[in-house]
């Protein structure tokens, strides 16, 4: 980050008002440039399958929280209610927990973790079932449910969302920039190549290593996944680089 009074950043995501608010108070100037776009998917096949699926006991799994709201839409409340007395849920810490536990009810959630193999594991040390459903999108890593199949597990993959990629073209001159998934990552770099002064952030490990392998500058990754954590630790560092 620079060592100036005002920092300027770029989210590759929508942030909440309230934390462009409190970067702004500390010197950071945070502009939004979405670079990927979601789609709940609209499908009356999906939409019984998802009301079957919430009527009986299974084990749940999310890594997004698209995913999260994806799957029973504010006007499917009692599907909800249905799901959230049948499943156990297993999902990453940070927002898409709180998703879930808005969604569900924290009594739902059954482990949490910050990345999606230390998820993975911890289904793994938690069920004695070996069969697991996973809500995603079109655009899903491998980590999660390679770990649990090698681990003897069936997974059943249901997508309930697509992602698709809204790439710019990034001219003017930033000190940082904030990913949030790798995909926002595979569209950014696909118009952009940042200058070797620049700061990338990431929200995890997976999203870490996706900047890696496009580019050599450093990236800090947020201590959990959870957006608020990540900004702050960007207010952080451009502090101290102001001392």
């Amino acid at each position: 980050m620079s060592s100036a009074s005002t920092a300027y950043v770029l989210s590759t995501r929508a942030l909440s008002a309230a934390l462009i608010a409190e970067a702004a108070s500390r010197g950071i100037v945070i502009d939004v440039v979405p670079f990927i776009a979601t789609e709940k998917r609209e499908d009356e096949t999906l939409t019984n399958r998802l009301a079957d699926l919430a009527r009986g006991p299974l084990t749940a799994i999310f890594t997004s929280t698209n995913a999260v709201t994806a799957v029973f839409a504010d006007t499917n409340a009692a599907m909800a209610k249905e799901a959230a007395a049948n499943w156990k849920i297993f999902c990453l810490n940070g927002a898409t927990r709180r998703a879930a536990a808005e969604r569900f009810g924290e009594n739902a959630i059954a482990g949490a973790a910050d990345s999606a193999k230390e998820l993975a594991e911890t289904i793994i040390g938690h069920e004695t079932s070996d069969t697991c459903w996973f809500f995603c999108g079109d655009k899903r890593r491998e980590e999660l449910p390679e770990k649990l199949k090698t681990a003897g597990w069936k997974v059943h993959e249901i997508v309930v969302y697509r992602t698709i990629l809204t790439p710019h073209r990034i001219d003017k001159p930033y000190d940082a920039v904030i990913f949030f998934s790798p995909s926002a990552v595979e569209s950014f770099f696909s118009r952009n190549t940042p200058g070797p002064r620049i700061r990338l952030f990431a929200i995890g490990r997976t999203t870490a290593a996706a900047i890696r392998a496009k580019c050599p500058n450093p990236v800090v990754i947020s201590e959990q996944p959870d957006e608020q954590i990540l900004i702050r630790q960007i207010i952080a560092t451009h502090d101290s680089g102001k001392k």
